[in-house]
């Protein structure tokens, strides 16, 4: 199986969530990250969607999206032609002993510190999976009390879109 980044432009009412969440669990594929959030465009999100499929089987449930009523676009974003960001906010124990290296760690992957605590520093970082991971696992020695992770977020390279203004949920022709 194969991880694969689905950019997907859906009309912004309720439910739409849940129908593509499900179609995805009836054919028993597990959503490894899911986020969804307003465009450029009023009236129209965008989901990103990371799944680990084959790709034939994945074929045939973007098939089935294409056919959902709210979904208006399906692109599949490749990784040399994307952008793709997370979000962690992690709460590391870090008492006074130990707080210069937990802080030597966020420097190295210029993690901001958003709050510190007697006995925590919590820490947000921003970049590729690879990045957040690679962080999340110098920090396990001090002792995770807390994480917080986005989903992925992501995006095509240069000047090409696949929204455009024709996209207006009022104005599409049903």
């Amino acid at each position: 199986m194969t991880r694969h980044t689905l950019s997907v432009l859906v009309e912004d009412q309720p439910g739409v969530l849940a129908r593509i969440s499900a179609l995805f669990s009836r054919r028993g594929f597990n959503i490894e990250s899911l986020a969804v959030g307003q465009t450029e465009i009023a009236g129209i999100s965008r989901m990103t969607i990371v799944v680990a499929v084959d790709d034939l089987p994945l074929e045939q449930v973007t098939k089935q999206l294409n056919k959902l009523v709210n979904v208006l676009k399906i692109v599949e974003l490749e990784a040399d032609s994307a952008v793709a960001r997370e979000l962690v906010l992690v709460k590391v124990k870090a008492d006074q002993d130990i707080r210069s290296q937990v802080l030597q760690v966020a420097e190295v992957f210029r993690a901001k510190v958003v709050d510190v605590a007697l006995e925590t520093v919590t820490l947000e970082v921003t970049g590729s999976r690879d990045k957040t991971e690679a962080m999340l696992k110098l920090l396990e020695p001090f002792g995770i009390k807390e994480l917080s992770q986005s989903g992925i977020v992501a995006i095509g390279r240069g000047p090409r879109s696949i929204s455009d203004r024709s996209l207006r949920p009022a104005e599409r022709s049903a």
